[in-house]
């Protein structure tokens, strides 16, 4: 009887020992999937069915501005390039009037439009006022767009060969007067501003023979490209 009380607590030992090493061979508790790690899992799968971006077409994208320019020193301007009416929009809500072939040919100025973003409008190389004989547009402005090739045109601000120390401001003052009697349909006041001041100001003889033919013939739409 005096051995068993010695040998129980090494039983007692054995048995737990026992215990623990068939925990260690237990299956690890099941992963509990947490509200973060759903949302990580979920960005880190591909999108298969997103829809792209869209791409502007070709149709509604301006590659390269139209100009204006003259192959005879500022006489006769012809239009290189398309223009394009991509619609109205902030500083540019005037109304576009079409030609023949569907290309814009006037454009009338509204309160608060501005030049160059009517040229961005149009696709046009922004020298609109210059080519209207105007520094700056006005709202009401009706302003043409594509010139007739064959028809003479005179620069706003001075004579293509104007010599140095040339007076430009009575010069444009004549060139708005005829611009205003040309839009009033006065034939006879443009006239007589050509023949009695502008006239004189120009030195080239082809240039001026050319400009008064037009002037003779009394043509308004000639005469509106030549001074309004």
């Amino acid at each position: 009887m005096s051995g068993t009380p010695q040998l129980t607590p090494v039983l007692a030992v054995l048995a737990v020992t026992v215990a623990a090493l068939a925990g260690c061979t237990a299956a690890p508790p099941a992963a509990v999937e947490t509200p973060e790690a759903s949302a990580s899992a979920a960005l880190a799968e591909p999108v298969t069915d997103a829809t792209p971006a869209p791409q502007p077409a070709e149709s509604e994208t301006c590659f390269r501005m139209s100009e204006v320019s003259s192959a005879t020193g500022g006489l006769y301007l012809e239009r290189r390039g398309t223009l394009r009416d991509f619609g109205p929009r902030e500083f540019a809500q005037g109304e576009v009037t079409l030609g023949e072939d569907g290309t814009p040919s006037t454009y009338t100025v509204e309160p608060g439009d501005v030049e160059t973003v009517i040229a961005e409008r149009l696709c046009a190389y922004p020298n609109l006022g210059s080519m209207n004989h105007v520094r700056t547009i006005q709202p009401g402005q009706v302003l043409w767009l594509t010139p007739d090739p064959d028809t003479p045109w005179v620069p706003y601000y001075s004579p293509a060969d104007a010599p140095a120390g040339f007076e430009q401001i009575p010069y444009q003052q004549a060139i708005e007067s005829a611009g205003g009697a040309v839009d009033l349909g006065d034939v006879e006041t443009v006239q007589a501003i050509w023949n009695d001041t502008l006239k004189g100001m120009f030195v080239d003889q082809g240039t001026i023979d050319a400009v008064q033919e037009v002037v003779d013939s009394g043509d308004l739409d000639a005469l509106r490209q030549l001074f309004s």
